[in-house]
Order: structure tokens, then C-alpha cells, then sequence
């Protein structure tokens, strides 16, 4: 067969793991075929089966078909996220079957070099392969840290196999003594926030870099959203990723961490400061309940040379405002007594243009679409890094002041649009009306594979990265945006 084996061994250890874990009584067969020039190797298993549109869905991450509870004692449901990615990176083909109740299939086809033919790549060729395909730079030694063993096997696991040379510690104690002894001298970190034994992600890079004498990379994995951590993290200039992460998401990161040219550390580890905006007399007029929230904005503001205004409701902002003293507004979609979106058509019902953002902690496309034609400048979610914040707040004084910018953004977002097919835009159009995936391909008489597909090569010509992003980007291209 034409493959690598360490690579093509934990791929059928995956899919063999993942039958038993599905069959409780029965059986797991395990075989090849021949076909056609390659051989077919296929776990057959008795198990629980999957229903027909389960089937791609399988290979996500996280995706588990009985755990919708996600309890961490039953896994990630990351194994056949590493099927898939492995499979490709091999050039392999992997087809599934199944039978909800009665068992599945799993069949990987491997070509069977023809007589005479070059022998499999070797281990070091197939991770020069797998660097370049993935677009990692060789040669990164990477510390990990991570005190949960299923999630640090993963990351191991995944970065070896892209080149990387990398070693682990459970703490960030181990994970000092690792660089103090000589054992590891890292050119990126990855850590976990809430580490064991009294020192977190935060306090093991400031402990790090101070040892080591310069501002190695460091990216934090955490599940605290809270605007008060992403600052502590932005401001000791490392990368914030949240968890659940996405592999890929994690990849990338990593990616452009290696790739950044790496600065000395003076005595001491000094803030990281806000990028600056062109000093003004602008208020930057922050509407929000969260206490937290309004501190952690007037922080990054400040620093960027704003006067900011903070206020719990926004009654209270109206109360308080002169219309005609510039500035911009950054509003809470979900405020007690009038919400933002009220707030909004309150302004402009009054002839005010003043620029807005809305913010919300949630991914609510209704609420963009709402939002970008109530004539809001942009649409973030919480959590919100410094320099998002700051971009975002940029972009909305600068198309304010500036006619001939917000006809340009208007332009180039059309220019985006303009990429799409007919059906392209018909099922973006359904999408950001709000409608599943489900209801579309009813609706059109096509598959939802299909509309799923569409769906992924729409967010990639546009460049859009969420719906609320690919939402602001066809409101604009309509000229229903801001003017």
C-alpha cells in the first residue's frame, strides 16, 4: 500500500476506537478488500448506527452523536475530526454507511502503487508534506501546557505530525523547570489559562519570558470570556484563542505567532497599551448594564486618546447626550427598558447621525441585519479584543468623517457580493433572514449538503468570517448600511 504507516495507524486506531465505543453488544469486523488498484480497508460494527444527515456531521469537532451534554468524562469527539484531516493530508478517500440502529461502516481506500513504482514517503518526507499543506513553519518548538491529558495528547499529537518538535508540561511549575533545566528552550507557547497548583496561563508567560529573556509567543487557551481576562491577556501581549477552539482556528494562530519576529524583554514586562488613534475631540459613548464591560472599553479608549462616556441604560445615555458633539456610540443589543436597536431608531428617527456599534454576546444574525439597516456603522461580539475594539471604532469615525471612505467600503463590499452566483446570493439572502439549512433545501428542492456547500463557498468569497460579518458585508454592498 501507498502510505505512511505511523500516520495511516492512527487513523484506523481512531476508527476502530470509535466502533467499540458505539457497539455495546454485537460485533467489530475488521477486513480488506480489494479494489481496482487499491485496497479497501473497512471497520464494520453492530452499533447504535447514525441517521442519514448525521453522516458528515460526524466528522466535526466536537461533534458527538450522544453526548449533547458535552461531559467531558465521555471525550472530545475529536477522532474523527483527526480522521478526516489526516485522510486528506494522506490523499486518501474515506466512505462512511449506516443504519440507525443497526450499525455502521467505515471503508478507507488505499492505492496500491503499480509495479515499479517509488516506495511511501518516509516519517521526515510526509511531515515536510504535512507542513506545507497546512502551512506551518518547520522547525517551531513548541511548549505545551495543559493540565487535562486528553486535550494535551491531541495538541501533541496534531503539531508532530505538522513538523513541529514539542514537549509538555501539566503546570506552569513543570513547564519553568522544563526551560530552567535546559530541557526545552520554546519559540511558542501554548498554554492553558486556568492551570493547576497556583500559577496560571498569564503568570507562566510573564515567569517565561522573563527566564528566557524575550517576548516568545504565548497563546492562551481559556473558556473566560469576561472582557476583564481578555484585557489581562491582550495587554501581556498574548493571543487569546477560546475553548472550545477550532483546530484550524489553532493551526493559524500558530502560524502567524512563528512567523512574527521575536522582541527582547526589558526588566520588566510593561502593559501592553491599546493601538492609538489620531488624538481628537471625539467621545467614544459606551452604553452598557455590565459594569465590567464599560470599564474594560473606557480602559482601551483612554489609552487610545478618546474622552469616554459610560452608562448603564439608555435612558440614561439620553438623558445625558448632546446630539452635534461627535463622537461614536457603542451600544448593548440587549439593554433593560430601551435596547439598543430602539436606541438606534430613537436617534435616527430624530435626524441624529451619530456612529454606532452594536455590541452583544451572542452570534445573532437577526440582530445584525436589524442593526446595519437601523443604520449602525458596524456589529461585534463579545468577547471583544482591544484591537477589534479599536478597528471597529476607527472604521466608524473615519466612513463618519470621511464621505468618500464609506462609498469605498460600500464599493469593495459590492465588489465581494458581485463574486457570487445567482443561487450564491438566493440562499445568502435565506441564510441571513434567518433560515436553517434544513428549511432552505426544502424550500429551493435541493440537498442540505448542497446548501451547506454553498453556504461554505459564499463565507469563503466574500472573506467573511461569521454570518454577522457576512451580514455587514451585504447590507453594505445594498447601500442598506450607514450613510
Amino acid at each position: 500500500m501507498q502510505s505512511d504507516p505511523s500516520l495511516l495507524e492512527q487513523v484506523l486506531r481512531n476508527l476502530i476506537s470509535n466502533a467499540l465505543k458505539y457497539t455495546k453488544r454485537g460485533k467489530v469486523l475488521i477486513g480488506c478488500r480489494r479494489r481496482q488498484g487499491a485496497i479497501s480497508i473497512e471497520i464494520w460494527d453492530t452499533g447504535i448506527g447514525m441517521p442519514n444527515d448525521e453522516l458528515q456531521a460526524i466528522f466535526e469537532e466536537y461533534h458527538q452523536l450522544d453526548n449533547d451534554a458535552r461531559e467531558r468524562n465521555r471525550g472530545l469527539g475529536l477522532g474523527l475530526t483527526i480522521v478526516k484531516r489526516l485522510v486528506k493530508l494522506l490523499d486518501h478517500r474515506i466512505h462512511v454507511r449506516s443504519r440507525l440502529g443497526m450499525g455502521s461502516v467505515f471503508a478507507l481506500e488505499v492505492m496500491v502503487p503499480v509495479e515499479g513504482a517509488a516506495l511511501p514517503s518516509t516519517a521526515p518526507e510526509m511531515a515536510e508534506t504535512l507542513a506545507a499543506v497546512s502551512g506551518q513553519r518547520q522547525g517551531g518548538s513548541i511548549l505545551v501546557v495543559e493540565d487535562d491529558p486528553d486535550v494535551r495528547e491531541l495538541v501533541e499529537f496534531l503539531l508532530t505530525s505538522e513538523g513541529h518538535q514539542v514537549m509538555s508540561a501539566v503546570d506552569g511549575h513543570e513547564a519553568i523547570e522544563l526551560v530552567a533545566e535546559g530541557k526545552m528552550d520554546p519559540t511558542l507557547v501554548l498554554a492553558d489559562f486556568n492551570l493547576p497548583k497556583g500559577m496560571n496561563g498569564l503568570q507562566l508567560a510573564a515567569r517565561l519570558r522573563e527566564k528566557l529573556g524575550h517576548q516568545v509567543p504565548v497563546i492562551i487557551l481559556t473558556g473566560d470570556i469576561s472582557t476583564a481576562t481578555m484585557l489581562d491577556i491582550d495587554r501581556q501581549h498574548c493571543v487569546q484563542l477560546s475553548k472550545p477552539v477550532k483546530l484550524q482556528q489553532m493551526m493559524q494562530a500558530i502560524q502567524r505567532q512563528l512567523a512574527m519576529p521575536v522582541e527582547p524583554v526589558t526588566i520588566e514586562l510593561a502593559p501592553r497599551s491599546a493601538p492609538t488613534l489620531n488624538q481628537n475631540t471625539d467621545t467614544i459613548y459606551v452604553v452598557d448594564d455590565d459594569t465590567n464591560i464599560c470599564d474594560g472599553f473606557r480602559a482601551v479608549l483612554e489609552s487610545a486618546g478618546h474622552v469616554v462616556e459610560t452608562f448603564a441604560t439608555s435612558e440614561a445615555f439620553l438623558k445625558a447626550y448632546q446630539p452635534g458633539r461627535g463622537g461614536c456610540l457603542l451600544v448593548d443589543g440587549y439593554l433593560p427598558g430601551l435596547n439598543g436597536l430602539q436606541l438606534l431608531h430613537r436617534l435616527r428617527g430624530s435626524g441624529d447621525r451619530l456612529p454606532a456599534i452594536m455590541i452583544t454576546g451572542s452570534s445573532d444574525v437577526q440582530m445584525a441585519v436589524q442593526t446595519m439597516k437601523a443604520g449602525a456603522s458596524d456589529f461585534i461580539e463579545k468577547p471583544v479584543s482591544a484591537p477589534e475594539l479599536i478597528a471597529s471604532v476607527r472604521r466608524a469615525l473615519d466612513q463618519s468623517h470621511d464621505l468618500n471612505k464609506a462609498i469605498a467600503w460600500r464599493a469593495d463590499a459590492a465588489g465581494h457580493i458581485a463574486n457570487l452566483t445567482s443561487r450564491q446570493r438566493q440562499i445568502m439572502d435565506m441564510v441571513l433572514a434567518g433560515h436553517p439549512s434544513k428549511n432552505i433545501a426544502a424550500d429551493l428542492g435541493i440537498s442540505q449538503r448542497t446548501v451547506e456547500n454553498h453556504r461554505a463557498e459564499i463565507m469563503k468569497k466574500t472573506g467573511s468570517k461569521s454570518l454577522p460579518a457576512l451580514a455587514r458585508l451585504a447590507l453594505a454592498a445594498s447601500g442598506s448600511g450607514p450613510t
